[in-house]
């Protein structure tokens, strides 16, 4: 579905619409273009540059100019917490600095839409913890955010819906209270009593 709405992959069937446009069939770019950002479960960080040149690269997409793309990584980096970072390069980051230079370089292209695939895989829980900070401060910047994420403790503080799937078949849809006491979610996520 993520490789769908960001155009890796075309929609065998249906309709992907985005804002009144049907975007479905679109090329990456043209759905970057469109409003949609998105990180991948293994971040994609360009590790020969530095956090602010990884930032820098996705505010390239509708402006040319290096001094706003610089202060606009600059503030993106401030939001996901990694502005006392601009300048180490990505390749001496942490795993989660990296998922955190991920996101803040899909927000430099201003989306409506943050696709994000496991951004709290494989972190510890302080680690986890902040990613949840971050992920409100989206919220709370208006961004739509779609998350698919394993780590529940990092989930449900932030859903406002989760959909539960087990083996590719949807078991549960609804508020994160209502999701984390089902009886198949708690079956197939901590195992039959």
């Amino acid at each position: 579905m993520f490789n769908c709405i960001a155009g890796y992959a075309s929609p065998s069937a249906g309709q992907i619409w985005l804002q009144d446009q049907k975007i479905g069939g679109f090329a990456p770019e043209q759905c970057a273009r469109a409003g949609i950002g998105r990180t991948f479960q293994i971040a994609r960080t360009f590790t020969s540059m530095t956090a602010l040149e990884n930032v820098m690269v996705g505010a390239f997409l509708f402006d040319r100019s290096v001094s706003r793309a610089r202060q606009q990584a600059i503030e993106l980096l401030g939001l996901v917490n990694l502005v006392k970072y601009a300048e180490k390069p990505a390749a001496s980051m942490t795993i989660s600095e990296q998922r955190r230079l991920a996101v803040a370089r899909a927000l430099a292209i201003d989306p409506c839409l943050l696709l994000m695939d496991e951004v709290m895989a494989g972190l510890n829980p302080t680690e986890v913890k902040e990613m949840v900070e971050v992920v409100l401060r989206i919220r709370d910047q208006g961004i739509s955010c779609l998350i698919v994420e394993h780590v529940l403790e990092g989930i449900m503080p932030i859903a406002d819906n989760v959909v539960v799937l087990d083996y590719g078949r949807k078991i549960a849809d609804g508020a994160p209270a209502q999701v984390s006491a089902d009886p198949a979610v708690i079956a197939a996520y901590l195992g039959d009593e």
